[in-house]
């Protein structure tokens, strides 16, 4: 990880403070960067125009919550910082260029087939409308990827289960093995570390809790794959990637413990796996 230390350290290191907790609702949403208007500065960069529509775009999606289960379901979750973060150090640490404009859509929205990368955050209390179905089934088995991540303990992982068998009734997750490629094409990774809350990992330090709820101390990546063994669903659970991306300059110890050891790794290895396969 020493060249992914390097490179974050010379980087701009983006520092948030005091400017959390807001919940935003509205389907006039287009992009992350709208959101960071009013927010403490986000990394900004350009293209070139003549690559503009050839470039990865972080597309987070925008979901109804149901909380049957009692988890935590809110799409805005990190927005919009670890969007931007995670799609600056891509564009930094990869060869791929990185929109710095990072979109927020629907499923609905006719502009799904245009980004293979889509990400869902909090599924714990996700619920499938029931016209987004066969457009999601659709979207994955013609190459699409999704990310789900920042979910904890069963009541959680049982909802998005039992969303996904609404999707896919004849498939099942299974775990990925740290020997699959996808651990090491980009930085290599040897364990399936926990990326806590900033509150909780901050004080970790201290109290070496890094899981938010008591059954939800092991990390699972679990994945679901199309006839061809491609991966087309990726699940995070009992871990929060996009707290490491929102809070890297939030403090030391947990940019160097979670951020840079952890959710950045992950996070490019799992974009860049998705785009070359």
């Amino acid at each position: 990880m020493l060249v992914l230390a390097t490179a974050l350290l010379c980087g701009v290191v983006v520092a948030q403070y005091g400017r959390r907790g807001r919940s935003y609702r509205g389907d006039e949403i287009r992009t992350a960067r709208e959101l960071a208007q009013s927010s403490v500065p986000t990394p900004e960069w350009k293209n070139d125009p003549e690559f503009e529509n050839d470039v990865f775009t972080f597309a987070r999606i925008r979901y109804t919550s149901s909380f049957r289960h009692g988890g935590r379901g809110d799409w805005t979750t990190d927005i919009p910082d670890s969007d931007l973060n995670l799609s600056y150090r891509l564009q930094q640490m990869t060869a791929l260029k990185v929109d710095p404009n990072g979109k927020v859509i629907q499923l609905t929205d006719k502009e799904l087939f245009n980004f293979p990368w889509i990400y869902i955050v909090e599924p714990g209390g996700l619920e499938f409308e029931e016209e987004e179905i066969p457009i999601l089934r659709s979207y994955l088995l013609n190459g699409g990827f999704l990310m789900a991540d920042d979910f904890w303990g069963e009541r959680e992982w049982e909802n998005f289960e039992e969303e996904m068998k609404r999707v896919f009734p004849d498939r099942d997750f299974r775990e990925l093995e740290l020997d699959h490629p996808l651990y090491q094409c980009v930085f290599p990774i040897d364990a399936k570390y926990q990326i806590p809350n900033v509150y909780t990992g901050t004080r970790s330090h201290d109290t070496g809790v890094t899981w938010e709820r008591y059954d939800a101390r092991e990390v699972h990546h679990r994945v679901l794959l199309d006839d061809k063994k491609r991966i087309m669903v990726i699940a995070c659970h009992n871990t929060d990637n996009g707290d490491g991306w929102e809070w890297e300059g939030d403090n030391e110890y947990y940019f160097r413990n979670f951020s840079e050891r952890a959710a950045y790794p992950l996070g490019i290895n799992i974009i860049f796996y998705a785009m070359t396969h």
